[in-house]
C-alpha cells in the first residue's frame, strides 16, 4: 500500500528494483533491438542507439528531486516506481538537429506516447538560457500488439540528441557548480552553452550548403566525353546546352569536390564516390597541378580517357591474379597521360613504367 513513510517506501522501491532487473535488463535489449529495425527499416541512419537499465540509487535521487516534497506537502500517499519513469532508457543520436522531429514521429507510429519532453522548445522559449536541447519521449507498445512479451511491454524513455546535444550534455555534468555561483561563472557556462547551440546549427548549415553546390554543379551541363567500346571511339550523347556563358564560367572555376564529381560522375555513371577519398583525392590533384580549374580537368579526362580504358581492359584481363583499376586509379592515369609535366606523381614508379610499356607496345593507328 502507497505510504507518505519515505524510508519505508524507500525499502520497498529497492526490494522491488532488485527482484524486476533481470526483466527491466531484457526489456532493455529488446526495445534496443526493435527500434534499430525500425530505423533501419525506415533507412534512417543515426549515430548510435544506446539503452541501459537505470541505476537504483540514481533512480531514488532523481523521485526525491522532483516529486517527494509535493508528495508530503499535499499530504498524498506514494510509491516510488510510478514515478520513475525511465528506469529503462534509451537513446538515439543523429547527427543534425532537424533529424530529431522525423525519428520522433516514427516512433510515434510504433509506439503509444505516454508523456514528452522538448527540451529545445524549453530553451528557445527561455530569453539569455542556453543549454541542453534535446526531445525526450515516455513510450510503450501498442495496446493492440498482444503477441509481444510481458518484457516488450513495459514503458520506457527514449531521447533523442544530436551528438553535439550529446556531447554538451556529457560536459555540463562534468560542470559542478553551476547555480550558487558568482554572475561572471554563470555568463561563462551560458557563452560556452551557446557555442555548443552554433555548432549544431552551423553543421547542419554546412550540410545543406554542401547538397546545394553539388546540387548547382549538376545543373550546368558538360561537354559529351569519348568513350572506347570494342576498340572503337565512340561519343555519349551529347548534353543539351543552355547557357555558352553559364558553362564557360562554370568550366573556368578553380577544382573542387562538387565540380570534381560533376565531371567524374559523367565518366563513371553509377559508381558511388565516398566523400572522404573524394575530399583527400581532390587535394592531391590541386597538389599534383595548382590554380587547375574544372575545364582543364575536364579536358585532361577527355583526352586520355578512352585511351585509359583499352589499357583497364587489358590490364585486368591480362594476369592470372584478379588485379582491377579503380575509378580513382583510372583517373590518375588519365591525368599522367594528358599531363605528364604536373602528374608524373598521381602514379609511382613501377605503375608508371608498366603504363609506358603498354603504350610502346600499343601505337596509336596514323592519324
Amino acid at each position: 500500500m502507497p505510504s507518505l513513510d519515505f524510508e519505508q517506501e524507500k525499502a520497498r522501491f529497492r526490494a522491488f528494483y532488485e527482484r524486476e532487473l533481470p526483466s527491466l535488463r531484457q526489456a532493455c535489449e529488446l526495445h534496443q533491438a526493435r527500434i534499430t529495425a525500425i530505423l533501419d527499416e525506415r533507412r534512417i541512419a543515426v549515430a548510435k542507439i544506446d539503452a541501459r537499465v537505470k541505476d537504483r540509487e540514481e533512480s531514488i535521487r532523481k523521485f526525491v528531486r522532483k516529486y517527494l516534497t509535493r508528495l508530503e506537502d499535499r499530504q498524498v500517499a506514494y510509491e516510488i516506481a510510478p514515478h520513475v519513469s525511465d528506469l529503462i532508457g534509451l537513446r538515439i543520436v543523429c547527427l543534425y538537429e532537424d533529424e530529431l522531429d522525423p525519428i520522433a514521429d516514427v516512433l510515434r507510429a510504433h509506439f503509444d506516447v505516454l508523456g514528452v519532453s522538448d527540451k529545445a522548445s524549453e530553451m528557445e522559449s527561455t530569453e539569455g538560457l542556453f543549454g541542453y536541447k534535446g526531445l525526450h519521449l515516455d513510450l510503450r507498445a501498442k495496446a493492440d500488439e498482444t503477441a509481444l512479451t510481458a518484457c516488450a511491454q513495459m514503458p520506457f524513455e527514449i531521447q533523442l540528441r544530436t551528438i553535439i546535444q550529446d556531447s554538451w550534455s556529457v560536459l555540463d555534468h562534468k560542470i559542478k557548480y553551476k547555480k550558487s555561483i558568482p554572475i561572471e561563472l554563470k555568463r561563462r557556462i551560458n557563452r560556452l552553452a551557446a557555442l555548443f547551440e552554433l555548432a549544431d546549427e552551423e553543421f547542419r548549415s554546412i550540410r545543406v550548403a554542401t547538397t546545394e553546390a553539388l546540387q548547382e554543379e549538376a545543373l550546368v551541363p558538360e561537354p559529351a566525353e569519348a568513350e572506347a567500346e570494342a576498340g572503337q571511339e565512340a561519343q555519349t550523347p551529347p548534353v543539351p546546352r543552355t547557357d555558352s556563358v553559364e558553362v564557360a564560367a562554370s568550366a573556368s572555376k578553380k577544382l573542387n569536390v562538387f565540380n570534381f564529381l560533376r565531371v567524374a560522375q559523367h565518366y563513371f555513371r553509377g559508381y558511388e564516390f565516398e566523400a572522404h577519398k573524394v575530399d583527400g583525392f581532390v587535394q592531391d590533384v590541386v597538389g599534383w597541378q595548382p590554380g587547375i580549374t574544372k575545364g582543364q580537368f575536364n579536358e585532361h579526362m577527355r583526352a586520355a580517357f578512352w585511351r585509359v580504358k583499352q589499357y583497364k581492359q587489358q590490364f585486368e584481363n591480362g594476369g592470372e591474379a584478379k588485379a582491377t583499376m579503380n575509378p580513382f586509379t583510372v583517373i590518375r592515369h588519365c591525368l599522367y597521360l594528358a599531363d605528364k609535366e604536373h602528374f608524373a606523381r598521381a602514379l609511382s614508379s613501377g605503375v608508371r613504367r608498366n603504363f609506358e610499356a603498354w603504350l610502346a607496345a600499343n601505337p596509336l593507328p596514323p592519324a
